[in-house]
This record gives C-alpha cells, structure tokens and sequence, in this order.
C-alpha cells in the first residue's frame, strides 16, 4: 500500500499510539513490581488474549494460602488456567438480562471471581502466576480493573485501590489492564471501529480523498506537483525558444 494513501497514514499514527500506551504502561510496571500485578498491563480491543496475574510476596513475611481475583464487569466470560500447586474454583453471577456471545447463544450467567486457594502455602520470597485466557472488550480507551484479595497464614492484602485520574499509585493498586485501539487491519466483527477508521471509509465514496489531498509536501510547504510542473513550464519555454531560433536561422 501505497504511504500516500490516507489510510496507511491512519493506520500508522494508530500503530504508533498504541506502542506509546503499552510503552508507557509497562514503564509505570516497573516501579511497582513487589504490587500484585496483571500483564500484560494493556490489549488490543477485540483479540483473545492470555493475561498473568503474578503475586510477588506474602503479607508481612507470611506465606500465602489464597488468591480471589475479582473479574471486570465489563467481562461476560473468562477461563481460569490450572495450577498444579492451586486449587482453581470460578464464583458465578447471574446476569439479570442475558447476552449473546459471538456465536449468537445466549448467557444468563457469568464468572464474577476466579480463587486459587494453595495445596502447600506459597512461602514469601517465592512468587506464583496465574492465567486468565479472555477477550478484551471492545471499549478503547477504558481501563478495566481485576482487584485482588491476597489471603496469608497471618493476615491478608487487600489490592483493590483504585485511584482518580491524574493521582499517584495508591499503596495497594488493584491490577488493571488498559485496552487500546484493534490492532491496525482489524475490525470488530467486521464493523468499522471509528477509532481507527478515515472517514473515507465511514462514508464511502463521498468521502473519497480528492487528487490534492494525497499530494505529498515538500519541506518548504510547496507540493511535489507544483514544482514538477514548473520545471516543465520552463523546460518547454526552453525547446519553444531554440526551436524559434532555427526557423530565424532558415529565414
């Protein structure tokens, strides 16, 4: 395809903004490492995808016995992984208007909580993973959050914080997961997500870029167009010229 056309530029600046965010989230991961944490910690709207959700340490040296992991309500479906040193039970919840999922049957009920409860206590110092296999819901933009009870043979941690945009990392930040944009060249069951689409695509041929608009500029501001066609003006100038002087000549 062709880097003039519009979409391509579209579809570039997209893939571009999207390796800023998870750049961006990734970095703010770092720091809160010893944080039961989800990653990775964003995905693209749409696709299936496989999140870890990590516990680091115990609770004030204590070994860990139970992990409740709290599913997004934005979340209608979601497939614990087995853990041979866990025991795994999913908590439903009913919904009180059915939905439909991609193959068109209908659900009444979903997973509300995913518990990993421990064969052999998880001693501090030592770390554990647990999988949660999910599609990410189509709402770009929006974060959706997986807070956390983390139960010890002494005490417990609660990661459930959640804090207002534009605040600092509260001291026990519930995990969380921002979705992006569909990754470019996809759509949502083959709908047009406005989020990555030109509006020659919303619109069809009516909106069709004209010839000027795919003109690319040159660093000065003038079109490649226009200086090409100048030069020609002059080069014809040129051969009318000489071809005047020889019919003189002849004369």
């Amino acid at each position: 395809m062709s880097a003039q056309n519009p979409l391509f530029r579209r579809a570039t600046r997209t893939t571009g903004i999207a390796a800023v965010l998870v750049g961006g989230a990734f970095a703010l991961a770092g720091p809160a490492s010893a944080h039961v944490t989800i990653s990775p910690p964003a995905g693209n709207a749409g696709e299936y995808t496989i999140a870890t959700v990590s516990v680091p340490h115990g609770c004030d040296g204590s070994a860990t016995t139970r992990v409740a992991i709290q599913v997004p309500k934005e979340l209608v479906s979601i497939t614990p992984t087995r853990n041979p040193f866990w025991t795994v039970s999913k908590k439903m919840e009913h919904l009180s208007t059915p939905v439909k999922d991609s193959e068109g049957n209908e659900i009444t009920e979903r997973v509300a909580q995913v518990v990993y409860t421990a064969k052999t206590p998880l001693p501090d110092g030592y770390r554990d993973a647990f999988d949660l296999a999910f599609q990410v819901p189509k709402l770009t933009g929006k974060t959706i959050y997986f807070p956390t009870i983390q139960t010890c043979e002494k005490g417990q941690t609660a990661w459930v914080q959640i804090a207002p945009k534009g605040a600092d990392e509260p001291e026990y930040p519930s995990p969380s997961l921002l979705i992006l944009p569909p990754a470019p060249g996809e759509t949502d069951d083959g709908d047009i997500d406005p989020t990555v689409a030109d509006a020659a695509q919303l619109q069809g041929d009516k909106a069709a870029p004209s010839a000027a608009s795919t003109i690319e500029k040159s660093t000065d501001g003038s079109s490649t167009l226009g200086i090409t066609g100048a030069a020609a003006g002059f080069l014809g100038l040129a051969l009318g010229a000489a071809a005047l002087a020889r019919t003189r000549r002849k004369a």
